[in-house]
């Protein structure tokens, strides 16, 4: 998923809350009928759905190794189409993805939902690509169980993009994680867990992550500064964490871009995340007559992380490149986005006013193999999404102080600068050694002075 950060510059009050609301898809016609009858529900082709909390669908199998396509296809319905809340209009939600045995059957339903007007031939198109490189993606990892694997999770995003057609959600500009009665956020979890070779992936500075989640649990704040590979990012920091810092990880909220809030492929991983959402400063003048309600939403969110910070005990990622990652147009060779020495003033500055005390950490991510974004920033929704099977790598350096870097300047602008620097500066250096970990085939031996690798998942 594309998160990404493009904080408007401070201005005005931060003393109150706000919220705002990101356009959605259009709601066609429900193709079924819903009538609630003690624990389940009944569709208008006479099929049954349990109320009970959902989970993601990949754990669901892998505790059921025996199970036959049908009772896979059961299982995958129960975990979709479940509910706690009487009210959740998900709970009259109907499928033809999970009750798929085949990969055919997946394909088949796709095109069916297209013919039936339930999406947008454009959207049938991007869920059938989407499918295919997943596909190719996870068997490139060589697992036993790939094609299990494949069926299952494809079931369960192409239902959640069907529903998000169905019945868009609307992002309110701070956006909490939705665990219940569906989990997105495993769901998300599960849906990029195969896509991640582990024997070539590495932590950086693990004890770092331990003192990070100290200073949160002592109810301090704490802003990751990184740069910005994937769509996939808040997902495979989560991965590399989840054997040893799992509720640090969960807890982490990331300044995300419209595009992640609007893209119906997009929209169900970024439900499973706690959010932030800004209009990216590389996509604020795509349409001039929307440029002044984007930098109202701006400053609503801008507003928000002010509270959050002033409440404390929170862990920020921002990505100041204001964008993902591209690799050089020439050489082909990828390296962090320069940051925006304004949006990490801008951080800084909240952090201080807070009356928290907050921590600056630079952060870098290498995984853009696994979803590479496209060569150049497009200004329509719906991209194209690459899909491959790789080594990723997290790292993240000592907190970094503004008045000791900027000590002896007395410009202020020369100043902010400097403290940008010097935060880029780490995150390529973290970067250069994960890449000749992964990329070098240089594995721990690739650590350094600065940087200390590790797989804490072995």
């Amino acid at each position: 998923m594309s998160f990404l950060a493009a904080l408007p510059s401070m201005s005005g009050s931060l003393s109150s809350r706000a919220r705002v609301s990101f356009p959605c898809l259009a709601s066609p016609s429900r193709s079924c009928t819903v009538s609630v009858r003690s624990n389940g529900w009944r569709c208008s082709d006479g099929r049954v759905g349990v109320r009970l909390r959902a989970t993601a669908m990949a754990e669901v199998v892998d505790d059921k190794e025996d199970l036959s396509v049908s009772e896979a296809a059961a299982a995958r319905r129960t975990a979709v189409l479940a509910s706690s809340s009487g009210g959740d209009a998900k709970a009259g939600h109907c499928s033809v993805f999970m009750d798929a045995g085949s990969h055919e059957e997946l394909v088949s339903g796709i095109r069916k939902v297209a013919e039936a007007g339930r999406i947008p031939p454009n959207v049938a198109a991007a869920m059938e690509e989407l499918y295919h490189n997943y596909k190719h993606a996870v068997l490139q990892s060589g697992n036993p169980k790939a094609n299990e694997i494949i069926l299952s999770n494809m079931a369960v995003v192409l239902d959640r993009i069907l529903l998000e057609v169905e019945d868009p959600f609307s992002f309110s500009a701070y956006h909490k994680a939705m665990r219940e009665p569906f989990d997105y956020y495993m769901f998300g979890q599960n849906y990029i867990r195969p896509l991640i070779d582990f024997r070539r992936s590495y932590v950086g500075n693990l004890p770092l992550f331990y003192d990070i989640e100290e200073k949160i649990q002592q109810g301090h704040n704490v802003i990751l500064i990184s740069n910005h590979q994937t769509e996939a990012d808040p997902a495979i920091i989560a991965l590399l964490l989840e054997r040893t810092n799992p509720h640090l990880a969960e807890k982490i909220t990331y300044v995300a871009g419209d595009r992640v809030v609007t893209d119906p492929l997009c929209k169900p991983f970024s439900m499973g995340r706690n959010l932030l959402c800004v209009y990216s400063k590389k996509h604020m003048g795509d349409d001039p007559e929307l440029v002044e309600k984007k930098r109202k939403a701006n400053t609503r969110s801008l507003k928000e992380m002010a509270f959050l910070l002033r409440n404390g005990a929170q862990i920020i990622w921002i990505a100041p490149s204001g964008g993902r990652d591209r690799p050089d147009p020439v050489s082909g060779e990828g390296f962090p986005a320069p940051f925006d020495a304004s949006s990490v003033d801008n951080i800084r500055r909240l952090t201080e006013h807070s009356s928290v005390p907050g921590h600056l950490y630079p952060l870098a991510l290498l995984c853009s193999d696994v979803m590479p974004p496209p060569p150049q920033v497009e200004k329509q929704i719906g991209e194209r999404r690459m899909i491959s099977y790789h080594g990723v790598g997290l790292s993240v350096a000592s907190e970094m102080n503004f008045k000791t870097i900027a000590s002896g300047l007395d410009n202020p602008e020369e100043a902010k600068s400097a403290f940008s620097l010097a935060l880029y500066d780490s995150v390529c250096e973290q970067y250069n050694v994960l890449k000749s970990a992964i990329y070098g085939n240089k594995g721990l031996s690739a650590s350094n002075t600065a940087v200390s690798l590790s797989k804490p998942w072995e």
